[in-house]
């Protein structure tokens, strides 16, 4: 049975333009595990990751809205209820899909450290954009009172950024593969994983969001997967995009891909993480592949009917 390791993107749990309640992400993530069932019906063994970008920025925003009345948490702690609230939301959702298809296989989320170094440059360079989108009006207040960084995030608004340090090891890799031997779905690095840093062999918090296509590219190597499907909102991996000499890419290799990164084609903030995560993974170990597809068609994906397939 094949390991597949399945990175959720946004749109897999908050749909755009729909209110930011607990109840909406439900609605979505309903929705998302319908395709997921799809895999798993098609026989793979599936390990789920996440993105938390829009939900930790809310949940740190409640923290400082409400400070008056109780202490707000860090940065790390908020992370750590996101992943909670998103893997609950995950779990319980896709266990009754697959209870309602017949298949008897457990699902459990696993709070997830991972390690950075705490001399990552890009604690002094944040670029991972989390929480709503602003104006540039609203952005440049926000700025202004709470000394946030705030950068315009692909053409959809401004969003506040902070530190995404590369992840270097996962804290629970031992608990997740025992899981995974025994037969269960398991859900873990949500939103990357809970940045932790090493210091004299005892574990801290860090403030910082890593890259959750990063930590999954970690988590595939780490368990010996052999399929990284990376999902997102566009169909294929698409180079020249927006222009009138758009191309979708249907299968392509790590030398071309690494071409089209050093030509700038993926943006920073969105498709270029994926990109890199991919090649990493394919380069890895003989055999193994990457695939960029849309939620929709995951499945169709892994068969090579759909996504962008990126091998060595």
């Amino acid at each position: 049975m094949e390991k597949v390791v399945v990175a959720l993107g946004g749109n897999a749990l908050q749909a755009t333009g729909s209110e930011a309640t607990a109840e909406a992400q439900l609605e979505v993530v309903k929705q998302t595990v319908v395709y997921l069932a799809d895999i798993i019906e098609e026989g793979y063994n599936l390990i789920i990751s996440h993105g938390n970008g829009p939900q930790v920025g809310r949940i740190v925003i409640q923290n400082e809205v409400a400070d008056s009345v109780t202490p707000a948490m860090p940065f790390d702690v908020c992370g750590a209820m996101s992943q909670g609230m998103i893997g609950y939301h995950l779990q319980q959702a896709l266990g009754d899909e697959l209870k309602s298809r017949g298949i008897d296989k457990p699902v459990a989320t696993i709070v997830t450290q991972v390690v950075v170094d705490k001399n990552d440059k890009a604690f002094q360079n944040p670029t991972k954009p989390i929480g709503p989108f602003y104006s540039k009006e609203e952005a440049e207040k926000i700025a202004a009172e709470k000394g946030y960084v705030m950068v315009e995030d692909s053409g959809r608004g401004y969003r506040r950024v902070v530190a995404s340090p590369k992840p270097v090891r996962i804290v629970e890799l031992e608990t997740i593969k025992t899981l995974i031997n025994n037969n269960n779905i398991v859900i873990t690095v949500g939103g990357g994983g809970i940045p932790v840093v090493e210091e004299n062999g005892r574990l801290k918090g860090a403030a910082a969001v890593i890259d959750k296509d990063l930590a999954s590219q970690r988590l595939a190597e780490d368990i010996d997967a052999d399929i990284l499907v990376i999902l997102t909102a566009v169909p294929r991996v698409a180079i020249n995009f927006g222009k009138p000499n758009q191309k979708e890419l249907d299968k392509v290799t790590t030398a071309e891909m690494k071409k089209y990164v050093e030509e700038g084609h993926f943006a920073p903030g969105s498709m270029l993480p994926k990109v890199l995560a991919a090649i990493e993974f394919a380069e890895s170990k003989p055999g193994r592949k990457a695939v960029i597809a849309s939620l929709d068609k995951a499945k169709e994906a892994l068969r090579g009917e759909s996504g962008t397939l990126i091998t060595v």
